[in-house]
């Protein structure tokens, strides 16, 4: 994988942000397949559930949270399907806040 983004599913989509794939284990509310033009969805890399209801986007648990999901991606089979794509990749999510969620965490540890 050479390039990795991250966008919100609630942002419009974009030529420029090439394989989109959702990285939420549940679908965005209020938003629509068509709206979200994804090419593909991979809950099995997002957090476990709870670890993300231990989260709750509290952003003073934010480092601790980040710590613990890169430890559930060690062991993730599926962070290799992610990191098989290859040219630019944008990971999609749900979360409000663009810097405090999983999808951040996600791309730093795409990034080489």
């Amino acid at each position: 994988m050479r390039s990795v983004a991250i966008k919100r599913a609630y942002d419009p989509p974009s030529p420029k942000d090439g394989a989109r794939i959702l990285v939420d284990r549940l679908w965005p509310r209020g938003v629509s397949k068509k709206k979200a033009a994804l090419d593909g969805w991979m809950k099995e890399v997002a957090p476990s559930p709870s670890l993300r209801k231990w989260f709750g986007h509290q952003p003073e648990r934010f480092k601790d949270f980040a710590k613990r999901y890169r430890a559930e991606l060690k062991d993730n089979p599926a962070l290799e399907n992610l990191r098989a794509l290859k040219g630019k990749v944008t990971l999609v999510y749900g979360a409000r806040d663009p810097q405090i969620n999983h999808a951040a965490v996600l791309a730093k540890v795409l990034k080489p």
